[in-house]
């Protein structure tokens, strides 16, 4: 059992975090609002601290599961952040989806002070965050891998290590680009469904068990016809990973037609007031283009 430090109570780090405290390990988190690290405690059993400087004193592990580049960089760096309170050989794990950029330079900072760091962006969404059944994607030495893999079992179905520093959201993007295209075929199909008078559902449970079959169809094709989306990955949440994706994939001189529009139905959505939507309401755009002339 190790003693742990986790930054970032969101729908994602909360059960995560009680995923450890109730292995056995001593957890302590920090939360920007410090009312919700209150009630994890008094949920859970473990501790909280009023900033991550605190919260990582002793800890063996610090995880951090935060929103975007800027959030990460508030919680490490600074007088106190958790690196100005870590101690020498502790291993730093990120399960925040940010880019390639900050996790190298967040990474090369913590080194020259001797901590490791390990980038493990995660998927499964809420649902397997809070079952404990999430894929954890890793970059960062084998060491630090071998390291902190027992400790993410807590909260993970499988971890794999991709190779250095960045590896692990680089393997996220892909994630993300294949999530995004698959949706929209799925929104395009289902709708196609049901506008040859088709039992939507019923075609989806066949296409699900067959060479058409996907997560996203099997777990979302029923909300989809219902229409409800409140539930799941939020829009305005995959607009920030489609983005780094796009951005590296520009870096790379790569041309992603297919994420590219994607990424731009997406921010049809947000205009239909859908940025805390699941991801699966794209099928709401694809039937205001065809229902409404949109």
């Amino acid at each position: 059992m190790a003693k742990l430090a986790f930054l970032g109570l969101g729908v994602m780090g909360y059960p995560m975090a009680a995923h450890l405290q109730n292995a056995g390990h001593q957890v302590t988190v920090y939360n920007r609002t410090t009312e919700k690290a209150e009630k994890w405690a008094a949920d859970i059993g473990g501790s909280f601290a009023a900033t991550p400087r605190d919260a990582v004193e002793g800890a063996d592990f610090v995880m951090a599961c935060v929103g975007n580049d800027d959030d990460l960089r508030s919680v490490v760096l600074g007088e106190d952040g958790a690196f100005a309170g870590m101690k020498e050989g502790a291993i730093f794990v990120d399960h925040t989806t940010v880019s390639a950029i900050v996790t190298r330079e967040l990474a090369a900072a913590g080194a020259e002070q001797g901590f490791g760091w390990v980038d493990a962006p995660v998927s499964g969404g809420q649902a397997g965050a809070e079952n404990g059944q999430l894929a954890i994607m890793c970059g960062g030495t084998e060491a630090h891998f071998e390291a902190a893999k027992p400790v993410i079992a807590a909260y993970s179905k499988a971890s794999v290590h991709f190779g250095d520093v960045g590896a692990g959201q680089l393997t996220k993007m892909v994630n993300q680009v294949c999530i995004a295209g698959a949706i929209q075929s799925i929104s395009e199909g289902l709708y196609m469904a049901m506008k040859a008078g088709l039992d939507a559902k019923k075609v989806a449970d066949l296409v699900s068990q067959g060479a058409g079959g996907s997560w996203q169809l099997a777990n979302r094709a029923g909300t989809m016809v219902d229409n409800e989306f409140d539930h799941g990955f939020a829009v305005d949440w995959m607009r920030k990973d489609l983005g780094i994706a796009l951005g590296q994939g520009k870096e790379m001189g790569l041309s992603m037609p297919v994420t590219a529009m994607v990424d731009q139905f997406y921010a049809e959505v947000q205009q239909m007031g859908g940025g805390r939507w699941d991801t699966s309401s794209l099928i709401q755009r694809f039937r205001k283009m065809n229902d409404d002339g949109f």
